[in-house]
């Protein structure tokens, strides 16, 4: 790998790192166990190792923001999590920051040209 490429990856990597939390609120709405969320966010475009999710849940838990209890019901005890209400606040809150950031973000790289059309930078 250029060193180059290997900038963008680790670049790349950090963006990711930074929407992590607000992708994981975003699908805990319904009770998950920790498999079933890797999955989930896989088919939605955000992959996620299993040794990151699992200290982020636990993380959030600690935080007060997910509520967890296990369940004994299937062949093997899973651990399910769930967002509760000050988690819900939590969300709500980021997702006004993130659409906030969206856009100035955008506003950023975009700019005018002579017919007021927006071309994006690259």
């Amino acid at each position: 790998m250029s060193n180059l490429e290997e900038i963008i990856s680790n670049l790349t990597m950090e963006l990711r790192r930074g929407t992590l939390v607000l992708c994981v609120l975003s699908q805990l709405e319904k009770e998950q166990y920790g498999y079933s969320l890797v999955q989930n966010l896989a088919e939605r475009g955000m992959i996620i190792e299993q040794s990151t999710l699992y200290p982020l849940l636990r993380r959030l838990e600690k935080q007060g923001l997910l509520d967890s209890n296990w369940s004994l019901d299937e062949s093997r005890p899973r651990r399910y999590y769930v967002l509760n209400e000050k988690g819900r606040r939590v969300l709500n809150s980021l997702i006004g920051e993130w659409t906030d950031m969206n856009n100035t973000i955008t506003k950023l790289l975009e700019t005018k040209n002579g017919d007021g059309d927006n071309e994006r930078l690259d």
